[in-house]
């Protein structure tokens, strides 16, 4: 219960940026156009590899589920950001903190776990390519998708759990643009210790162990690389898993940094840059490089597309 002299939190004010207003609106404008080609470009990926038949192997199965779990991470927070920095700070309840914050971190979950998948599938394929028909059969494949999934849906809730258990008396105001675990934690009157082990917990176990698992997949993949004799051969096994190790790159590289900062009023500014980096650049990125990069999707898009557009 809260003190005498204190009022039970009922909603949760959104600071977002401390701009000037002429900045605000350069910088909606400017999400908002990311948000819109993210949203196009993940759509597209999902349609490409649900419509065309020879995009129906794990590699491109494993893609078409990381584009999913890319507009789920930011259709939680970007259209609320937006309204956010329109009008200088916006209000939301606890619950809508929570539920938000769920997304979020459902979505983060998915991406480690699938990126995670997808090395060990780029594993199987250069390291043992004989037995990779073999060994990732489609059954092995949706094994891994719905694992990656039901991890979030399995560990999340009970984090969620004691966030309803939490008070929060005085002050209601959370420096960030959306509600992430450290801003709620930082205005709570209860202890919160507990939700700060179990949220260690699941960093550890859902976003570090599969960064050492892709780590050691590449090492090994490396190896092999440069046991093959032929340039040739070197170029074309790296160029099966480039695109993967640079969305891999960027996505722990932007996680690492917002860790990095050391928490404190007066880094919050730079912890909230790195989130909205974070938040727009590697769901813009991912689709880009695979489709840019991919025979595949550039010929499928070549022969319908275009061929649409200019007839």
């Amino acid at each position: 219960m809260c003190k005498l002299n204190e009022t039970e939190v009922t909603m949760f004010l959104l600071l977002g940026f401390k701009n000037t207003y002429i900045i605000n609106i350069l910088l909606f404008n400017i999400v908002l156009l990311v948000y819109i080609a993210i949203l196009f470009l993940n759509i597209l990926i999902i349609f490409l590899v649900s419509i065309n038949h020879l995009l129906h192997v794990p590699m491109y199965i494993f893609l078409k589920h990381l584009a999913l779990a890319d507009l789920l991470f930011t259709t939680n927070i970007i259209p609320k950001m937006l309204y956010i920095v329109l009008q200088e700070g916006g209000v939301i309840s606890p619950q809508g903190c929570f539920i938000q914050y769920y997304f979020h971190s459902l979505a983060i979950f998915t991406q480690s776990l699938i990126l995670t998948t997808m090395s060990f599938d780029r594993y199987l394929a250069i390291c043992h390519p004989l037995r990779y028909s073999t060994l990732m059969d489609y059954r092995m494949c949706f094994s891994l998708i719905f694992c990656s999934w039901a991890t979030g849906f399995i560990l999340i809730p009970s984090e969620i759990a004691f966030l309803f258990q939490l008070k929060f008396c005085g002050s209601n105001i959370i420096n960030h643009f959306f509600c992430d675990i450290s801003p709620i934690l930082q205005i709570s009157t209860s202890d919160v210790m507990v939700v700060m082990w179990e949220d260690f917990a699941f960093a550890i176990l859902v976003i570090f162990l599969p960064f050492v698992l892709i780590f050691i997949s590449y090492m090994c993949i490396f190896v092999a690389i440069l046991k093959i004799t032929s340039s040739t051969g070197r170029q074309k096994a790296f160029s099966t898993c480039s695109s993967h190790l640079v969305t891999v790159c960027t996505y722990y590289g932007t996680l690492i940094a917002i860790y990095m900062v050391p928490a404190g009023e007066n880094n919050l500014g730079d912890v909230k840059l790195i989130s909205l980096l974070y938040t727009i650049l590697t769901p813009l990125i991912n689709p880009l490089i695979y489709s840019v990069r991919n025979q595949e999707i550039r010929s499928y898009l070549q022969k319908h597309i275009c061929k649409h557009i200019f007839q």
